[in-house]
Formats: structure tokens, C-alpha cells, sequence
């Protein structure tokens, strides 16, 4: 029997959303800071699952710059309803307690390609939205937060209200149709209906170790919803040996073969607390029972590895993850690449036959001008290496590779000059804000580079080679490089901290391997 192999999405693939149109499955992802927004995943077997397209891929569309860390795109929600393709997300804004700014938008294609609507601004309530059709009538959910609240975390529960499926308009008011159970944390709403009975899933406990999913059901869509007394359907809690933890933000989806599956978050720590690839999507095969509760098939509340692909798939591959992009076309290939909070923009990157120019911009802790390219950690061992053209003038003038998970949380191996003029190599570090140059290397002034990067786990070693020789800048512990919402990034910088866009380098021969 064909088996699924758990995560399906590795590497920062966040807050999963299984759905089907007429012809393929798809899976959208939470993406944070990061440009295109909402990633697009296809598959015609559930088993093999492919890059497909990006939702948010202009600047009419969605602006993030000056967002904290953390913040941006969460939580998307997607449906294809009498042909049509509905996004709903939110854009977090602030989250320092005891507010939370977020806004609610929904956008509409024909084409999971696009072109998309302009965004349609629902409101600002809470977060994690989605939209439910059913009976000519559409409803539209969020958690919603509650700012008064004694607990740090204020999620108050479910509200549902009805919504215009053609005007996109709100209707009515909204109803607070679910409070939540004892583990708090109450969010990421959807509803489904199956055999008489309206499902509302929602993710309880928090994003971490006591994440997990929980099912109520009601024969009225405004409930009362009664929760599953078997509850929580899904979780990793208090199962540290599990190799896949944080199970929760779950989705259903029924296959045209009437079959029943379920994605969801989870993560893959190492050393039992560090999970640097951030957060993944698996999927679980799943049953209902004779009355009409849904199960794992696994017969557990645990997440698997590995768990039945449906009916027929007999051809299930695992894709690689290595690739090579020489940067020889006149395009960011999309399918590897994202930017920090603002699109690519010829200002400042530009795509030729003869490499990826990139003009230096911010430093890594700036939130508005960041002129980093970068491709997503997907495996624990991996190697990652780019050729460089670059010719600094000053200690201000940066470029490079750096390993990136936040605004204080980074490695950079940069090209710069020394103390005398003379071009160098160094290795700088910031761990939570405190920044650190672990290593500086003379090197020759050819101007021509290969920089690489070799992860091993929680450990990286990083290189230079000039015209002369290769230089090891020496390893890092890089586990500082996990938690919070996204994982680990392979980027390519240039920063120029005297006078932005005024100097540049010329990237080629991408490569990253297994």
C-alpha cells in the first residue's frame, strides 16, 4: 500500500489549508514577513506535492513593511466555491500585549493563478479567518481577541457572522458561537458539514508543545456546538518522544474517492527543543466513527509519519529538494526565492543573463528596506554555495550569504573591507539582538568569490575561495536560529549602511543539496 511520508511540506510551511479543485489538491500556507505571500501547493495524490503558485505576488495586493517580527500573513484560509477561488488572511500589524492590530481581507479568482481581486478589507477583530458556503448562504469566522482579558494570550473565542458571497459585505452582527475548551488559545476556526452535522475545527493551546485540534460539532451552524468528548482529536502534548511535536491547525478535505484527510502544523526539533527548519505541514488520513466523530485512522490522537495514501496511488515519489538556479534569466524564480516584506523591485534587484544584481540596502534588522533574496531551509543537512562579484569601498558596504530567521536572529558571511581598505571575509552573528563578528579573513582583491555554507544539524560551517585558496571562517552553533513562526532562510545580501542602491554585487551559480 502507498503511504503519504510525513511532513509532505518541509521547511517554514506553516498553518496548512487542504482543498480541492476540479482537478487538483491544493495546500496554502501562513508566510509571515515573506514575499510572495501565501505559498500554493499542488497535488494530484496527496502524496507528491509540488510548488504551484503564490497568491500575494504584487504590491496592490498586500505592503509589510515596518511589521515586527512574527507578524505579516497569517493564517490563510482558501475554498473553491461554484468555480471560483476565495482567499481569506489576515495582515498582523502589531501584536505587543495587549493589543493585537490585524486585518481581515478577503480576495476572489477564477484561476488559482490569478489575476486576484483587489483585497477586500473584512475587519479587525481577531485573526485566523475563513469563510464557509453552504446553503446559497456564505459565513464568515475568526478568533476573536479579547484586549481586557487578565491572561497574557486573549483569544475570546469563535464569532461567526454572514457575509455576501458576490459583495464580499458583512451581514448582520456577529455571534460569539464558541468559547473554547480549558486549553485556552482558541483559534484558527473552519466548518465543515458531513452526515446531518456542522464540524468546527479550531487549534487550542498555543502554536507550541500543548498545540492541538479540537472538534465540536452542532446540527445548527450558530450552534450551540458540542465538543467532542474524546477531545483533543489531534495533539503531540505531553509526548516529548514523538517525532513530529506541535501538532495542531488542522484542515479536512473529502477526496473525490470519499475519503477523508486532514493537514496540519507540526515541527521536528532537534535536540528535543530546537526546530530550525520552523514549522511543517503533514498530513493524516482520517475516519469517522459510527457516531459520527471524526478519528485518525491511526487509531491514536498522535500524529504519524507515515499514514495510508487513497485508493489507487501507486506512484508516489518524494521530490528533491536540491536545486541550481544559475541566475541567467530576467525573473526571480518564485518557486525558490522570497524577499523580507517588500517585493522585488528593480530599484534594487535586477535579473540579467549574466547574474542576479542585487544594490545594497538595509542592515538584517531593519523591518522597512532589507535588500535580502532567500530560499527556505527544507532539510537538517544541506549545502548551499554562490558565486559573488563584488568590489566594496567601505566597512558600511556588505555582501554575501547569510542564515535568517528574524530581525535579531542571523549569521552573516560578507564580503567587506578591513580596517586598511583591503577587501575581507567575516563572520558576524546576532543571537536574541546581541550582536557578535566571530571571524575576520584577509582575502585577495580579485573581487570574484565563491561563498558555501554547510549545515550539518544544529551546526554550520562556513567558506570562502578566492582565486588563491579556500577559507574556513570556521562552524556555528546555528540552533538559534529556530522558534518563533518561520523557520530557517538560505539568503543573499548586500547592505550598504553609507548610501542605499549606491553599490551592488552580481550573484550566479546557486546551488543547494542534500
Amino acid at each position: 500500500m502507498e503511504t503519504i511520508q510525513n511532513p509532505v511540506l518541509t521547511g517554514f510551511n506553516p498553518d496548512p489549508v487542504l482543498f480541492k479543485d476540479d482537478q487538483l489538491y491544493y495546500i496554502v500556507v501562513s508566510t509571515f514577513e515573506w514575499l510572495p505571500g501565501i505559498r500554493v501547493y499542488s497535488s494530484d495524490n496527496l502524496v507528491n506535492w509540488s510548488y504551484e503558485t503564490s497568491i500575494l505576488n504584487e504590491p496592490r495586493l498586500v505592503n509589510l513593511q515596518g511589521n515586527p517580527t512574527g507578524c505579516s500573513i497569517w493564517g490563510p484560509f482558501a475554498s473553491y466555491h461554484d468555480g471560483k477561488f476565495y482567499i481569506v488572511y489576515t495582515n498582523v500589524n502589531a501584536t505587543k500585549v495587549p493589543f493585537k492590530d490585524c486585518d481581515n481581507y478577503i480576495i476572489t479568482a477564477d484561476d488559482i493563478h490569478g489575476p486576484w481581486s483587489d483585497p477586500v478589507y473584512v475587519n479587525s477583530s481577531g485573526f485566523d479567518p475563513s469563510i464557509f458556503f453552504d446553503d446559497g448562504q456564505a459565513y464568515f469566522l475568526n478568533e476573536i481577541w479579547d484586549y481586557r482579558l487578565a491572561s497574557h494570550n486573549k483569544p475570546a473565542g469563535i464569532v461567526m457572522q454572514k457575509i455576501n458571497s458576490e459583495t464580499l459585505e458583512l451581514e448582520d452582527k456577529p455571534k460569539l458561537i464558541f468559547e473554547g475548551t480549558s486549553a485556552r488559545k482558541t483559534e484558527a476556526p473552519q466548518i465543515y458539514k458531513h452526515n446531518g452535522y456542522y464540524y468546527l475545527l479550531c487549534a487550542e493551546g498555543g502554536t507550541e508543545a500543548n498545540h492541538q485540534e479540537t472538534i465540536a460539532r452542532s446540527k445548527n451552524v450558530w450552534g450551540p456546538y458540542e465538543v467532542d468528548p474524546d477531545n483533543p482529536m489531534l495533539t503531540s502534548k505531553d509526548d516529548p518522544i514523538l517525532p513530529l511535536q506541535c501538532a495542531g491547525h488542522a484542515s479536512l478535505m473529502e477526496t473525490r474517492d470519499h475519503e477523508w484527510y486532514m493537514a496540519h502544523l507540526c515541527t521536528r526539533p532537534l535536540k528535543g527543543d530546537d526546530p530550525i527548519l520552523g514549522r511543517e505541514t503533514a498530513i493524516q488520513k482520517v475516519v469517522w466513527t459510527d457516531n459520527d466523530w471524526l478519528r485518525l485512522a491511526n487509531g491514536t490522537n498522535r500524529p504519524s509519519l507515515e499514514t495510508p495514501a487513497p485508493k489507487g496511488v501507486s506512484d508516489g515519489k518524494p521530490i528533491s529538494h536540491s536545486f541550481v538556479d544559475a541566475f541567467d534569466g530576467q525573473t526571480l524564480k518564485y518557486k525558490h526565492w522570497n524577499t523580507l516584506r517588500q517585493f522585488d523591485s528593480h530599484k534594487w534587484l535586477i535579473p540579467t543573463s549574466k547574474g542576479l544584481i542585487i544594490k545594497g540596502g538595509q542592515s538584517p534588522q531593519s523591518a522597512f528596506d532589507q535588500h535580502i533574496v532567500a530560499t527556505r531551509q527544507t532539510d537538517f543537512n544541506c549545502h548551499a554555495s554562490v558565486k559573488l562579484e563584488y568590489h566594496p569601498q567601505s566597512y558600511l558596504e556588505l555582501a554575501g550569504m547569510t542564515l535568517y530567521l528574524d530581525l535579531s536572529n542571523y549569521v552573516l558571511l560578507m564580503v567587506t573591507v578591513n580596517k586598511s581598505g583591503n577587501p575581507c571575509v567575516v563572520l558576524q552573528q546576532s543571537i536574541a539582538g546581541e550582536f557578535k563578528q566571530l571571524n575576520e579573513i584577509s582575502i585577495t582583491n580579485s573581487g570574484k568569490y565563491q561563498l558555501s555554507i554547510q549545515i550539518n544539524e544544529s551546526q554550520a560551517e562556513f567558506l570562502l575561495s578566492d582565486i588563491d585558496k579556500q577559507y574556513s571562517l570556521g562552524a556555528v552553533d546555528v540552533s538559534f536560529l529556530s522558534g518563533g513562526y518561520t523557520g530557517n532562510f538560505i539568503g543573499l545580501d548586500v547592505i550598504d549602511m553609507y548610501r542605499r542602491n549606491s553599490t551592488q554585487a552580481v550573484f550566479t551559480d546557486f546551488k543547494y543539496s542534500v
